[in-house]
């Protein structure tokens, strides 16, 4: 095999797996174009989208502030596992206040998924359904703004 040749491989390959990740992303929604699941179903009305985004300007803040406080009382919690002295009592009281933060979370979403849905044709309802079932099965919800496979929680 002569330099020349390797070269053109190399090349070649390189070309090749560039490409490759070229069309993945395009495939793939980048996350600043996702901020919600009906981002993915491409058939919305401009009206639907307008409708959307109102929606959307409610939820959003919400759940923003909702997962601040989250990562505040993971914060002590942690602070209160590894302390030099273990209080139970506060551990627990710090692990109820999370649950009820997360139900809390979890409210807000299911109520926004319903708000959503109606404004959906039948068909997009289906697709809906479809992302829905598809975030259920690999551990939750997790668009909306933050979190998930979309885009990584800022501190």
């Amino acid at each position: 095999m002569t330099v020349g040749s390797f070269f053109i491989g190399f090349f070649a390959g390189i070309c090749s797996v560039g490409l490759y990740l070229y069309l993945a992303k395009r495939a793939n929604p980048s996350p600043q174009r996702i901020r919600g699941y009906l981002d993915l179903i491409p058939s919305l009305t401009e009206d639907q989208k307008k409708k959307l985004e109102a929606i959307r300007e409610v939820l959003l803040p919400k759940v923003a502030q909702i997962r601040r406080e989250l990562r505040s009382k993971r914060r002590i919690l942690a602070d209160l596992l590894f302390s030099d002295r273990t209080d139970k009592q506060a551990i627990t009281k710090q692990m109820e206040e999370i649950t009820a933060l997360q139900i809390k979370l979890e409210e807000e979403v299911i109520d926004h998924i319903l708000e959503e849905k109606m404004l959906l044709t039948p068909e997009q309802q289906g697709r809906f359904y479809q992302i829905i079932i598809d975030q259920f099965r690999s551990g939750g919800l997790g668009v909306h703004g933050v979190g998930g496979r979309w885009e990584k929680e800022k501190e």
